[in-house]
């Protein structure tokens, strides 16, 4: 009876061990995990703050070699006589009609 009753005991106390243990491991993911996510975020940010100051730098020098090149032209295009195409659609390899 005192053998039975040691290895149940002992049998209960590996259970709550593994258990503990894999409760432990998710918790500890679930962390780095969000660690890693708040990294790429700030990561993520960083780079288009970047690339915002690139492009208001470009914009910047656009605006001084506009003040010297020529403004396009600006011409309406040509009208045409009708306003719709009629248009046959033919499959290759069908004979048949439909």
């Amino acid at each position: 009876m005192t053998s039975s009753g040691a290895k149940r005991v002992g049998n209960i106390a590996s259970i709550i061990t593994g258990t503990v243990q894999e409760v432990t491991r998710e918790i500890g993911e679930w962390i780095t995990d969000a660690i890693e996510m708040n990294e790429a975020a700030a990561a993520a940010r960083r780079d288009a703050e970047a690339q915002r100051k690139l492009d208001l730098d470009h914009d910047d020098d656009l605006d001084t070699e506009d003040a010297a090149a020529p403004k396009p032209t600006v011409t309406e295009p040509a009208a045409t006589e009708a306003s719709f195409v009629d248009a046959e659609i033919v499959e290759p390899g069908v004979d048949e009609t439909r």
